[in-house]
């Protein structure tokens, strides 16, 4: 079955940078996009950026405005999250999402997305 294993996560200062990764395993991961979302407490989950299958394409929530990217290595089945100038309103669980259709690309559409990692938090202290 597909499984998504986030990791990366950790405490960091305002300012500062994080590089989240997510493994991906059960099917042939060059064929489908994979997205990244976060959380906190008592609110929706949220979009954060997506990319298509070849990387040709890729999404970004607005609130990024810049300070991250999202890529991919295929030939290791891993996208990443890298997160620049972080602030304190960047603190939640990460998950990395993808859809269950071949090349279909939900973007930001959360309910697009059929599998799920187990998250990964990232704390931004000020």
């Amino acid at each position: 079955q597909v499984q998504l294993v986030e990791s990366g996560g950790g405490l960091v200062q305002a300012g500062g940078s994080l590089r989240l990764s997510c493994a991906a395993s059960g099917r042939t991961f060059s064929r489908y996009a994979m997205g990244w979302f976060r959380q906190t407490p008592g609110k929706e989950r949220e979009f954060v950026a997506a990319s298509t299958w070849n990387g040709e394409d890729i999404t970004y929530a607005d609130f990024v405005k810049g300070r991250f990217t999202i890529s991919r290595d295929n030939a290791k089945n891993t996208v990443y999250l890298q997160m620049n100038s972080l602030e304190p309103e960047d603190t939640a669980v990460y998950y990395c999402a993808a859809p269950r259709g071949t090349y279909y690309y939900p973007a930001g559409r959360r309910y697009d997305y059929t599998y799920w990692g187990q998250g990964t938090q990232v704390t931004v202290s000020s």
